[in-house]
């Protein structure tokens, strides 16, 4: 027997919201021990290089202070290197290292599950479709 009234069974916007509940839930446990935000700015140095702290913030969308915390973790941990930028004392310059790119790999591995748990209901071809409309209506939102 359904319990959730049929108004909202139909409402993407809750339909979303749930469902970012449960990935929200799988990508904690999944990551064990790490944060989302490690993976976004290893990522981010893995992909883009060497960067200042303001702009991984801008490329991961995490806040300026948040960004400070973990980069500080992750200096802890050996898995980046914070510099001072030669062209601008002011500013620090974040390297990934060869153990913050295990981690990622590492981090990789666990993401890739967690993604199999979340989307097991669906095909192949359904999960990039699935992947492909929520990117569309994220940009959308993120211009405007």
């Amino acid at each position: 027997m359904q319990t959730t009234p049929r108004r909202l069974r139909k409402l993407p916007s809750r339909l979303l919201t749930q469902t970012a509940v449960h990935a929200h839930r799988l990508v904690s446990e999944g990551l064990a021990g790490s944060h989302r935000y490690h993976y976004s700015l290893l990522a981010a140095l893995d992909e883009f290089g060497p960067s200042s702290q303001a702009e991984l913030g801008r490329r991961c969308g995490i806040d300026r202070s948040d960004v400070v915390a973990v980069v500080n973790r992750l200096v802890d941990a050996g898995q980046v290197e914070r510099a001072p930028d030669p062209a601008d004392r002011r500013r620090n310059i974040i390297t990934i290292t060869p153990g913050g790119k295990r981690e990622l790999r590492r981090l990789d591995r666990a993401l890739a599950g967690v993604q199999e748990r979340l989307l097991a209901p669906l095909s192949a071809v359904e999960r990039e479709q699935l992947v492909r409309l929520l990117a569309k209506v994220l940009t959308h939102h993120a211009h405007t």
